[in-house]
């Protein structure tokens, strides 16, 4: 039995690659973590010969060897026949700090005399090149484990029909443009139902700002054009062999017309093309303030 998908997991201390190989575990890949690089490719060729047909990797700084043989063993991987995904994972350094803070964990590259971002950023120079070798970056500074999760199983469920994953995702501008995002639309020409007082405490998905939206003719112009747009790049993505389309509406705060006009987008990409691809949906800043 041939090894038919091959994910290695790899980024910052901290940014989640501990969940997402469990999450890789839960949906039947054979998991190994913190494997030192030397052995990867005795490890594959064992793989080849064994019944794991998909494979997880967790290869990170916490192994010393990765600071010297990381990048070329990196580069290497892409020669091995395998069907081959590096992740990188990856938060701003606020997020991390708290996060380290919260879980009393010690990072890889403390040592005595030096601190936490010291540490944090030594570690990025290590990673900078290897981090250029990525097929995706995530970026988990807005993510809880359950995002985390729902990221990897909209990517990675078992859809041997479906050859690109649609991920939509609600944001607002204020924290900044998902870092995954392919495609970015700014939605903030519409209408606002934060002006309005009894919608203001509401979000997109709630029937009053369904209502006050639908008013919007420059939305219908909007969501006719959008979809005229992507009904002609999708099989165009397809035909190229993309994986991933990371679709990104974003708005002021991230409530209400990104949330509604992300729903909206979602219905309809079901409708039609639900048979050709995995379509998922993220409203990643709906609980922020």
């Amino acid at each position: 039995m041939s090894l038919s998908k091959l994910i290695v997991v790899t980024g910052t201390s901290g940014s989640g690659k501990t969940t997402a190989l469990k999450t890789f575990e839960d949906l039947g890949f054979f998991c190994v973590d913190n494997l030192p690089p030397s052995l990867l490719p005795k490890f594959l060729e064992l793989a080849q010969n064994s019944q794991a047909e998909k494979i997880a990797l967790g290869i990170d700084i916490r192994e010393r060897e990765f600071t010297s043989q990381g990048e070329p063993i990196f580069q290497n991987i892409f020669q091995l026949g395998s069907n081959v995904d590096i992740l990188f994972l990856d938060a701003q350094d606020e997020v991390l700090i708290r996060r380290f803070k919260e879980t009393r964990r010690k990072h890889p590259l403390t040592q005595k005399g030096k601190g936490l971002k010291e540490s944090i950023g030594e570690e990025r120079v290590y990673l900078e090149e290897i981090r250029k070798t990525a097929t995706q970056i995530i970026d988990t500074t807005f993510f809880n484990v359950h995002d985390l999760k729902r990221w990897i199983e909209a990517r990675y469920a078992q859809n041997a029909l479906r050859h690109i994953n649609i991920h939509v995702i609600s944001f607002s501008f204020k924290f900044g443009i998902p870092l995954e995002a392919d495609l970015v639309f700014d939605v903030r020409f519409l209408p606002n139902p934060y002006f309005v007082s009894e919608l203001k405490e509401l979000n997109g998905r709630h029937n009053q700002v369904k209502i006050f939206m639908e008013k919007s003719k420059e939305l219908k112009i909007f969501m006719e054009k959008l979809l005229d747009l992507l009904r002609f790049l999708m099989p165009l993505y397809k035909q190229e062999g993309k994986h991933y389309l990371n679709i990104a509406i974003g708005c002021t705060g991230g409530k209400h017309r990104s949330v509604f006009v992300a729903e909206k987008l979602i219905e309809t990409l079901k409708q039609e093309f639900n048979k050709e691809f995995y379509i998922s949906l993220l409203h990643r800043d709906i609980e922020r303030e």
